[in-house]
C-alpha cells in the first residue's frame, strides 16, 4: 500500500519549546512514513484487518474505521469483504488527514461504499456494525472516555461482530517498562530516527498519547460485554485484540 507521502522529518530539527503533538498538515504529508517507521508490526496489523474483514463482515452491515488518518485500516477492508451491501465508514477528527485521506482513497476500486466522517469519535454512535478497527487511536482519547466509548461500539455491533483495537501499552512492572522503552527506541534507531527526533517526538506525545496497560484493555472490553477476546499479535510495545460479540 504505497501512499507515497514524504519522509517523516517532524522533529528532526531543535525545537527551543516542543508543543503538544497534533495531526496538522505537516503530520499529514509525513504520516503514511511516521507511522511505518515508529509502530512495529504496522504492515503485519494492516494485512491482518484483511484478513479479519474477509472473515467476518457481514452482508448489508456497517464496517468502521475508527480514527482512520490516512486510511491505511479502511483500504485493508476494502479488499477484504467479500460480502455485499456493506459500507465502510471511516472517522477522524483531523480535517487534514481526512483530506489525504480521500485523495488515497481515489486509486482503490471496491465494489464496497465508503463514507468519510469529520468528527471525534468519542462522540459517535455505531450501529449495524460486523467489523470495527480501532487502531492506534484509544490512547489519543482522554482516559475518562475510553470505557463509555468501547461500551458503544459493543451496544452498535451485531452478534458474531469483531472489533480490532491495537495500541501502544504500558506495563505495570519498571523493569519491563524499561526493557521495552529501550529495545523500542533502538528500533526507531534502526529506521533511521536520530536521538534528537526520538526524544522530542516523547516530548511531543506526552500527555497526548497516554497508553494503557493489557490488563486495563481486556478487563475494559470484558466490561463492555465482549465474550471472547483474543490477543492475537504483540511486537515490542505495541499490541492487538480481536474481541467479539
Amino acid at each position: 500500500m504505497d501512499h507515497s507521502g514524504d519522509i517523516d522529518n517532524v522533529f528532526a530539527h531543535y525545537q527551543e519549546r516542543v508543543s503538544g503533538f497534533v495531526f496538522d498538515d505537516k503530520v499529514a504529508s509525513v504520516f503514511d512514513d511516521m507511522i511505518r517507521r515508529s509502530v512495529p508490526g504496522y504492515a503485519t496489523v494492516l494485512g491482518m484487518v484483511h484478513v479479519f474483514a474477509e472473515h467476518f463482515a457481514q452482508p448489508n452491515s456497517n464496517c468502521y474505521d475508527l480514527g482512520c488518518s490516512l486510511g491505511g485500516g479502511t483500504i485493508a477492508m476494502l479488499r477484504g469483504i467479500k460480502q455485499s451491501g456493506c459500507k465502510v465508514i471511516a472517522i477522524d477528527n483531523s480535517p487534514a488527514m481526512l483530506a489525504r485521506c480521500e485523495q488515497i482513497l481515489q486509486n482503490e476500486k471496491s465494489k464496497t461504499d465508503v463514507q468519510l466522517v469529520e468528527a471525534d469519535v468519542a462522540d459517535m454512535t455505531f450501529e449495524n456494525a460486523s467489523v470495527v478497527v480501532c487502531n492506534y487511536t484509544l490512547q489519543f482519547l482522554d482516559t475518562t472516555g475510553r470505557e463509555e466509548l468501547i461500551e458503544r461500539i459493543y451496544e452498535g455491533m451485531l452478534p458474531g461482530g469483531v472489533l480490532i483495537l491495537s495500541e501502544k501499552i504500558k506495563f505495570e512492572n519498571t523493569q519491563e517498562q524499561e526493557f521495552f522503552t529501550d529495545i523500542y527506541h533502538d528500533f526507531k534507531r534502526l529506521q533511521g530516527y536520530s536521538d534528537l527526533e526520538i526524544s522530542q517526538k516523547r516530548k511531543a506525545l506526552e500527555n497526548v498519547l497516554v497508553p494503557d496497560s493489557t490488563e486495563t484493555h481486556l478487563q475494559r472490553l470484558k466490561n463492555a460485554g465482549f465474550s471472547r477476546i483474543h490477543q492475537w499479535f504483540q511486537c515490542v510495545n505495541f499490541v492487538s485484540f480481536a474481541a467479539f460479540k
